[in-house]
């Protein structure tokens, strides 16, 4: 199909869509156009307009657009209405909304061999969809969120399996579940309640590890003072279902917790220190605001709707996203300098591992 034949299809797709929102005003009485881009397409209305150019109205353009669209495009959803400025001088035709989209869907990484493959790829570098890497120097904080069941574990496995290669490791597991097993497969030491020890005791020596984590950044920093090109290995301290720890928990215990992480999580960035949290949901009984505000990987798998989303992605109506069905689906967004701030569908790799971790 050639740009031309596309911007028809578009346009034909909108004039149909759009008829009751724009009471009758169509391509046709010169009202609107469509311009395909390389990253995108422009809807270019013509003012003065007797239609509302608003975010209903490009919220509804999206929605026709990226049905019409699926499966040669993703239209890359927006918070808000995005528009362009136009060269021209033309004050009629001098702006435009635009819709950025990448070619094709998201497709799974179907990988027989994980511990060969997480070996086999560039230092620092973690695999996430075909065409989507994920830069680890880029990354502050992770959160993967999810129902019981939606694949969190299974997911959480994968990032460990590439972490070892490239990060320090401490493993924190209020479960004593499948990251406890992965770790006893990998050699690497546990953070996990014991039988004859109470909640707050076991926080109490969760708090003393993230305590030592703070010092070893404050180490960093003062490092940094004098050497701001030093390399440092990555650290990343990983809490599985944080939302057991945070619930039912003495309440000094509890707050010093929320302080060790939130100082984590703001300071850890230039210092290689990370934070990989898993929970059922993140409001504020399972992290301070303002851990929340500093994650920059954010992974939403299983049923994904307002309610479910509310967290993570706050400005984020999940209408119109087109995410494919099975175990290990949902939401994906990595805000960095490298991928821009949208959100993706995602579909988390498939793969196999030892009998017995998960």
């Amino acid at each position: 199909m050639t740009k031309r034949e596309l911007e028809q299809y578009l346009l034909q797709s909108l004039n149909m869509g759009l008829g009751s929102l724009m009471q009758g005003e169509t391509s046709y009485t010169n009202s609107f156009d469509c311009k395909i881009m390389d990253d995108g397409f422009l809807f270019l209305p013509r003012l003065p307009a007797g239609y509302i150019i608003d975010d209903d109205l490009y919220q509804k353009i999206f929605l026709i657009a990226n049905a019409s669209l699926y499966p040669r495009y993703t239209l890359l959803k927006q918070n808000s209405a995005y528009f362009m400025a136009l060269d021209t001088n033309d004050i009629h035709v001098q702006r435009g909304l635009f819709f950025p989209w990448k070619l094709g869907v998201s497709e799974r990484l179907i990988i027989s061999d994980l511990d060969s493959f997480a070996k086999s790829h560039e230092e620092d570098i973690i695999p996430i969809m075909k065409n989507l890497v994920l830069d680890y120097n880029n990354v502050t904080s992770l959160a993967i969120a999810g129902n019981s069941g939606s694949g969190k574990s299974y997911t959480l496995t994968y990032l460990l399996s590439h972490l070892k290669q490239i990060s320090d490791l401490i493993i924190i597991d209020p479960k004593f579940d499948t990251p406890s097993r992965w770790a006893r497969e990998n050699g690497i030491a546990v953070i996990h309640p014991k039988r004859n020890r109470s909640k707050s005791d076991f926080v109490s020596e969760i708090n003393e590890n993230l305590s030592d984590s703070l010092n070893l950044i404050q180490q960093r920093q003062e490092i940094l003072y004098d050497n701001p090109d030093h390399h440092f290995d990555h650290l990343t301290i990983v809490i599985d279902e944080v939302l057991a720890l945070s619930e039912g928990v003495n309440k000094t215990i509890k707050d010093s917790f929320f302080s060790l992480m939130s100082q984590i999580a703001l300071l850890g960035r230039a210092t290689k220190v990370h934070l990989l949290l898993v929970s059922q949901r993140f409001d504020h009984n399972t992290i301070p605001v303002s851990v929340r505000e500093q994650l920059n990987v954010l992974i939403q798998i299983g049923n994904i709707n307002k309610k479910t989303t509310q967290f993570l992605f706050p400005d984020l109506d999940p209408e119109g996203i087109v995410i494919p069905i099975g175990k290990g689906t949902g939401l994906i967004q990595i805000i960095d300098n490298e991928h821009p701030y949208q959100v993706l569908p995602l579909l988390c790799p498939t793969y196999y591992t030892k009998k017995g971790i998960l």
